[in-house]
């Protein structure tokens, strides 16, 4: 079922969901099951499962480095495959821009078409960790906005090198990200609206937004998309802090700011065990708030641990 699907039969009420990382190679899915298995009791309509791209690797080969690029989670469709049969839930693969040429694009989109995968989260990608911007892939989409485009293409029935009358087109529901805070890349926040504009425009259904601590960023975010004439539903992204290093590295890595009064307890701590109880506190305030304003979905950043987030929702649900 479509995410827009699940959010008309919900008839206004609002719906849990969350995010995981593929396994890195090697590792057994088992670890992802028995993290996603206490979430269940929640009844989550959809799961959404990240994509990596590419990365440099260096290898010792007789004393000299030789770089090497691989993908250290892959299996992200695979990974959508196995819960959507494990646990009869809507998965949604995020598809990138970066690492993909176009026509690999299109052959992960055909399978997911055929395991019947109905939803999919088009996104740019960053850069590479060696890149200062972001850089496309040679014959890959450039914005995400490029990408939508071909996704609506391929529901057409409009392949890359050629149109066919299918009979059973592909019919895919596509979420995009926003950002409260706008993004890195952004020179002003109505700038990034405009983008996001363009991406509804071309064919997005919703809208899941950047992790955020103050939900006043997110309401006003909300009622300047809905002044840019942005009317599908805007999802709210939202992550517990789970350790001190969180001060530096989400600023840092998502650009975005922290509140004053939870640096300041999150300071006071002792050890990570009373930070990830703090952000366990935090996040259930943030999300009892959200709830209460009627947000369509409340979207947890799981990154694949499970218990911060079920302690959460046995709180909000």
């Amino acid at each position: 079922m479509k995410i827009t699907e699940h959010l008309k039969k919900s008839n206004g009420k609002t719906l849990f969901s969350f995010e995981i990382i593929p396994p890195q190679k090697g590792t057994s899915i088992q670890e992802l099951y028995d993290n996603i298995d206490p979430l269940m009791e929640f009844n989550p309509p959809f799961i959404d499962v990240t994509t990596s791209r590419e990365e440099y690797v260096y290898i010792d080969r007789d004393g000299l480095l030789d770089r090497k690029i691989t993908r250290m989670r892959p299996g992200t469709v695979g990974i959508c495959a196995a819960i959507k049969h494990k646990y009869e839930v809507d998965t949604v693969p995020h598809v990138l821009c970066g690492g993909f040429t176009k026509e690999e694009t299109e052959y992960l989109l055909v399978d997911c078409h055929y395991l019947g995968i109905e939803n999919v989260m088009a996104l740019r990608g960053d850069a590479m960790s060696h890149q200062k911007y972001f850089e496309p892939t040679k014959g890959g989409n450039e914005f995400a906005s490029d990408l939508v485009v071909q996704i609506k293409n391929l529901n057409k029935g409009k392949y890359l090198h050629e149109v066919i009358e299918a009979t059973n087109k592909s019919d895919f529901c596509i979420g995009v990200a926003g950002y409260p805070e706008k993004h890195i890349e952004a020179p002003s926040l109505e700038s990034d609206l405009k983008r996001l504009k363009q991406k509804v425009e071309l064919g997005a259904d919703y809208v899941v937004t950047q992790m955020f601590f103050e939900n006043k960023k997110y309401f006003e975010f909300v009622k300047k998309a809905r002044e840019f004439g942005i009317d599908v539903p805007i999802i709210p992204g939202i992550k517990p802090i789970a350790v001190k290093r969180h001060l530096q590295l989400l600023p840092q890595v998502f650009k975005i700011d922290l509140p004053e009064d939870l640096i300041a307890e999150v300071e006071k701590c002792k050890n990570n065990k009373e930070v990830r109880q703090l952000g366990v506190e935090w996040c259930i305030e943030q999300s009892k708030e959200l709830l209460a304003a009627g947000v369509p979905v409340l979207h947890y950043y799981s990154m694949g641990k499970s218990d911060n987030i079920k302690a959460i929702a046995s709180q909000v649900f």
